[in-house]
Parts: structure tokens; C-alpha cells; sequence
């Protein structure tokens, strides 16, 4: 098949992309780096061109609410629109479990927009939520990281594999439309202090970690708000499996 991949140069996106081409199909990449800008839509009428499936896994830096929602508004309605008059079958778009549930957040007010423009759209679709990735917690400490120190909040989360996402987005994209997919997720519930503490320690990055909900995220997302609901569909790969691979990264680097 030929499949295209909206965010393929992305920490997803570049995942999908090896698993596709490894299944044998043909794949078209849309990011912004390789010419293909979302914002405006240049160029995605001719890419799009024989493409029988779209995968939506872009993101995009932290904003605002308004520009968040503005801008993965219109990356979705011109990708749809274009979908529409290439003909694609199928549109797949990654989003977040707990969409839903959480109000506050600017990335989940945009991930919503997304959700709805897409039920709504003219393209056959299935929407893939899926739980926060294994390297999220380390992110997060490295976006509030000040001398060494970093504030994070102690969510309780049950993270996913990139890896494990991108082989279920091109399982999921060469099939029929599903619509609303099962919430993804992997095999463990984690704490985002701990396995914050465990990335750097994996990665040998020294830094203290003060856990607080004074952060960028707070008390609305404690609990169980942020884990899988019924029906799930469980990937494979353990945190500590994928923990593993940071040590032998650090090591082969080293």
C-alpha cells in the first residue's frame, strides 16, 4: 500500500515510517523539514497523490490553548481536505487517552479538536488513543530542569513503547476504518517521578527531582485519570525492557 505519514520526521512518525517500509509499503513523509508544511496545505494535494492511507502522528511545541487548538485545527482540516480530494480510504489519528477527561491542558484541548474534526470529516478514520510514552517522564523533568533541579508532578501513568505505537499505527492503517479505537497502552502502571528518576540514571544524567503539582501539570490529572479505559489493547514492551535499551544506548555511545 501507500501510506502516508503526516509528522514523519517526529519521534512517532519516524517509528511509523521504519515500520511501514519494513511491511513492504510504500511510504510518502509530510513534515514541514522535508516541504510539506501543514499549516498552509502547500504541496499536500500532489503528495497525497495514489496514497490509499494517512497516518496523523504530528505534534508540536508547547503553546497556549488558543494557538494550540488553532494550529492542529487547521493541520487537520487541510490534511483531511486533501485526503478527501486525493481519495484516501483511510485517516488515522494518534491521539491521547484521557482526552476527555482533562480540561485544563492545552495539548488535550488540541488533541479534542483533532478528535472532532476528524469524526467529522469526509475521509473513512480511526481515532488510536494511546497512553504516554515510555520517555515521557524524562521530557518532563527536562523541561522544568534549572540547575540541575526539576519539578514534576507524581502522576500515575501506564506508559507505551514509541516503538510498540508506531507497529500498532501501521497494523491499524492498512486495515478498515475502525473509528474510535481501544485505548493503547503498555503492560505496567508507573510513577512519572520514578521513572524519571530511572531515565536519567539510565541515560547518566544527574539531576534532583522534586515531585509537586505546582507544575505545568496538576491535581486534575492525578489518580487514575490518565490510564487506560475498557477496552484496552495492551502493547508488549515493559519499562524496564524498554529501560534497558537507554543503558545499552548510553553504552554503545560511550
Amino acid at each position: 500500500m501507500r501510506i502516508a505519514v503526516a509528522g514523519a520526521t517526529g519521534n512517532i512518525g519516524a517509528l511509523t515510517v521504519t515500520a511501514l517500509e519494513r511491511d513492504g509499503h510504500d511510504v510518502v513523509r509530510i513534515s514541514r523539514s522535508l516541504g510539506l508544511d501543514l499549516s498552509t496545505g502547500d504541496g499536500l494535494d500532489e503528495a497525497l497523490i495514489g496514497v490509499d492511507a494517512v497516518i496523523d502522528a504530528t505534534s508540536m511545541p508547547a503553546a497556549g490553548r488558543a494557538a494550540t487548538v488553532a494550529y492542529l485545527g487547521t493541520t487537520t482540516r487541510n490534511l483531511l481536505g486533501a485526503g478527501k480530494r486525493a481519495g484516501v480510504r483511510h485517516h488515522v489519528l494518534l491521539s491521547i487517552v484521557g482526552t476527555d477527561r482533562i480540561e485544563g491542558n492545552a495539548h488535550y484541548a488540541g488533541k479534542r479538536e483533532q478528535e472532532r474534526l476528524v469524526a467529522a470529516g469526509p475521509v473513512p478514520w480511526t481515532i488510536v488513543p494511546a497512553t504516554h510514552f515510555h520517555d515521557f517522564a524524562a521530557m518532563v523533568a527536562g523541561w522544568a530542569e534549572r540547575d540541575g533541579v526539576a519539578t514534576i508532578a507524581p502522576l500515575l501513568v501506564q506508559p507505551i513503547a514509541p516503538a510498540d505505537v508506531a507497529d500498532i499505527l501501521a497494523e491499524i492503517a492498512v486495515g478498515e476504518p475502525r473509528g474510535r479505537y481501544a485505548d493503547v497502552a503498555g503492560p505496567q502502571t508507573q510513577d512519572l517521578v520514578d521513572m524519571a528518576r530511572r531515565t536519567n540514571d539510565a541515560r547518566g544524567h544527574a539531576i534532583e527531582l522534586v515531585p509537586t503539582w505546582s507544575g505545568i501539570f496538576g491535581p486534575e490529572m492525578a489518580g487514575t485519570v490518565l490510564l487506560p479505559s475498557e477496552p484496552t489493547r495492551i502493547a508488549p514492551t515493559t519499562f524496564d525492557e524498554w529501560l534497558t535499551g537507554q543503558q545499552q544506548d548510553r553504552t554503545h555511545v560511550g
